[in-house]
This record gives structure tokens, sequence and C-alpha cells, in this order.
């Protein structure tokens, strides 16, 4: 499980790219209206979706355990169809929409870093994403009316900080990698 993980650090840092993107671009424009953030949370959501099955498939591969990242991904993707296909959807389901897939992402990340510890090193940073996941999650379950604006700020700071954990984590998992699986190295004969 853990040459697998480490050998797909990269979609752990692009996911985490992305997540910084949707928080930079909220920051930018604050008064985002509820279409964009429908589009926004939309592609987001699908885009880690498909990073979260890829790295499933590459596990199953490995022959590693593959099943939280095939139900993060799922959970991802029919989160961002169910945002596409209702795009008039109200502000009050898109947050319980948001809500929800948090909730379950940080529960799928919480149980991969626990599994990991003994694996890994840095696997707090999974549990510590795991863990902004459900605080952003529970937080906008208690605040469902709160204004387009302030759901837009929460994803988008949430976005952020999800998103600079798992850069940390997928460099940190590309280093460990590359010292654990670079081979052995030889030196030549001093002439």
């Amino acid at each position: 499980m853990r040459a697998s993980i480490a050998k797909n650090w990269w979609a752990l840092v692009i996911r985490g790219f992305l997540g910084i993107g949707l928080g930079v671009i909220t920051f930018i424009w604050p008064g985002i209206t509820l279409a964009s953030l429908v589009i926004l949370f939309a592609a987001y959501a699908l885009v880690d979706g498909v990073m979260a099955i890829v790295a499933a498939v590459r596990a199953l591969e490995s022959h590693d355990r593959w099943g939280s990242l095939l139900v993060e991904g799922i959970a991802g993707i029919a989160a961002g169809v169910v945002t596409i296909v209702w795009p008039a959807i109200t502000a009050l389901w898109l947050i319980y929409i948001i809500a929800a897939w948090a909730i379950i992402t940080g529960v799928l990340e919480i149980v991969a870093a626990v599994k990991l510890r003994k694996q890994i090193a840095g696997e707090w940073l999974l549990a510590l994403s795991g863990i902004a996941s459900l605080i952003f999650g529970v937080l906008i379950m208690m605040a469902p009316l709160a204004g387009a604006l302030v759901i837009a700020i929460w994803v988008g700071a949430y976005a952020f900080v999800f998103g600079v954990l798992l850069v940390a984590l997928g460099f940190r998992l590309r280093s460990w990698a590359l010292g654990h699986h670079g081979g052995p190295s030889v030196t030549a004969p001093a002439h």
C-alpha cells in the first residue's frame, strides 16, 4: 500500500492545487453568485472524485486497499453530477450536498490516515485534512441559511486549507518514494 500511494503522490498534489485554486477564486471574487458557486463546486467535486478513483484503480493494480478511495471518488462524482443536473438548485440543497460530500470525504480520509499511520510518515496531514473536511461539513450543516457570500467564503477557506494539506502530503510522499524506492545507489570507484 505504501508504494502505490507514494507512486501516486502527484494525484494528491493535483487535487491540492485544485483546492487552492478554488479557494483563491472565491477570495478574489467574494461576491460570487450561487450559479458560479454551483459550477465551481461541481467542477471541483468531479475532478476530485475522478482523481480519487484513479488512485483507487492504481491501488487495486498494486493489490493494495482501494475501497475507501473508490467510495470517496464516487461520492465526489455523485456530488458533482447532482449539482450539474440541477443547476437551478436552491442554496439550501447545495449547502447540504456540499456538507454531505465534505463529511463523507473527511471520514474516509481519517480512516485512510489511521490505516496508514504505521506505514508512512506524514499520515497526520491526511488525518488533518479529514478533520478539516468534517469541521467544514458540520459548520455548513449548522448554518444552512447563511448567505451565499458567507458560504462562498467558507467553501474557499475550506478548499484552500484542504488543498495546502494535500499538496504537503503529496510532496512528502514523493520524498518518501524517492528515498525508499529509488533503488540502491552505486558509487564508481575512484581512480
